[in-house]
């Protein structure tokens, strides 16, 4: 069983819920993959922190986006992308991956797995792992670090920091996707700069 993507290649159908009511998804999602260059040279992250400065956490403006439409008979299935160096086995189960003193811009990643004929995968294991806010991977402990399982409907929600930036990569989160009984898809999730 191969595992597919909505609309773009990419398992997770995914939306960060930091957004404030009066922007549309499509005007996010349009922010989000045209960030500026120059945050690739370490001069922040205006877009991530304009967004979090709309909408804190509690603030009545903040709201859940619209769902990303459904799986299509056009969509490709979500590519294997490397796992890196800094994989480690046994995480936690926790749908949260800030702890006390976690720095960095907040954000909610949501979404399902979905089979490549568009039915949801309910109890699929998604493994995160990804950078602190400075761009390094926590090789010792478990920060930044877990995992949790698809509901009925496939759907998983993960609270996190944006990744920190690190020599020769784009922002991104690591994840591995395990439908029960069947192989394991390595993948990434990628954010501007």
């Amino acid at each position: 069983m191969e595992l597919a993507v909505i609309r773009r290649p990419g398992l997770l159908r995914s939306t960060a819920m930091i957004e404030p009511a009066d922007r549309s998804r499509r005007r996010f999602v349009g922010l989000l993959l045209s960030a500026p260059l120059g945050l690739a040279a370490g001069t922040g992250l205006p877009w991530a922190e304009a967004l979090a400065a709309q909408a804190a956490p509690g603030d009545s403006a903040a709201r859940d986006l619209a769902p990303t439409p459904e799986c299509g008979d056009d969509d490709d299935p979500t590519p294997s992308e490397t796992q890196g160096p800094f994989y480690t086995p046994d995480t936690p189960l926790r749908r949260s991956l800030i702890e006390p003193g976690t720095a960095g811009t907040r954000i909610v990643v949501a979404g399902a797995v979905f089979t490549r004929d568009c039915r949801p995968v309910p109890n699929a294991l998604l493994d995160f792992w990804h950078a602190d806010d400075e761009g390094d991977y926590d090789n010792v402990g478990f920060k930044l670090r877990g995992h949790q399982f698809t509901d009925a409907a496939g759907r998983y929600r993960l609270e996190t920091i944006v990744p920190g930036l690190y020599p020769g990569r784009t922002r991104h989160i690591h994840v591995r996707v395990q439908a029960p009984h069947r192989r394991i898809l390595t993948t990434q999730m990628y954010f501007p700069g």
